[in-house]
């Protein structure tokens, strides 16, 4: 698998998506380039969506393992 097959960290999506968002609301890239940094942040957000999803079912399995069914809302200590 060469570098550029590797999928990015969850970690390093974000940041290209926090780039390419920054990039776009400067108004100041052409339309292709506009296209393909959308084309782009889109994968982005689906990659980072599903791995917090795989995130999400892991902590099911090890609460459920630990014999808690659900997950509890998390709530502001401060409110």
């Amino acid at each position: 698998m060469t570098e550029t097959d590797k999928s990015p960290s969850f970690e390093e999506s974000l940041t290209e998506l926090e780039a390419i968002v920054t990039q776009m609301e400067n108004g100041d890239l052409p339309l292709n380039e506009a296209l393909e940094k959308f084309e782009r942040g889109i994968k982005l957000s689906r990659a980072s969506q599903q791995a917090l999803e795989q995130a999400e079912q892991k902590v099911k399995i090890l609460l459920s393992e630990q014999g808690q069914d659900t997950l509890s809302e998390l709530t502001d200590d401060n409110e």
